[in-house]
């Protein structure tokens, strides 16, 4: 079956930076719509970046300019390099991708999900 793993995550104080990576198995990325969310305790599960199979991407208001996620085909992983961290950012990140080529902004589209990192940014 499909798995994605996280990796990257940690404390870090605000203004600094901190890499996410995704891998998987049994799922070739580039041939599917992959996303990062995250989600902090006791809120809904928010979106982050996406990038679909031709390399497009989207961002949302709050993190664009700050975050940017990539694809290693080479390599079979998706990251989100994340810059100017702020304490609002703490949230576990979740990898996810869909059987479909394309992406969207809505967690309720993506099929396949990673356990969650932990990304805490302090003030």
């Amino acid at each position: 079956q499909v798995q994605l793993v996280e990796s990257g995550g940690g404390l870090v104080q605000a203004g600094g930076s901190l890499r996410l990576s995704c891998a998987a198995s049994r799922l070739t990325f580039n041939y599917h719509g992959t996303g990062w969310f995250r989600q902090a305790p006791g809120k809904e599960r928010e979106f982050v970046a996406a990038i679909n199979w031709s390399g497009s991407r989207v961002y949302p208001e709050s993190v664009k300019g700050r975050f940017t996620i990539s694809r290693d085909n080479a390599k079979n992983t998706v990251d989100l390099q994340m810059n100017s961290l702020k304490p609002e950012d703490t949230a576990v990140y979740y990898c996810a991708a869909r059987k479909a080529s394309d992406y969207t902004t809505r967690y309720q589209d993506y099929d396949y999900w990673g356990q969650g990192t932990q990304v805490t940014v302090s003030s």
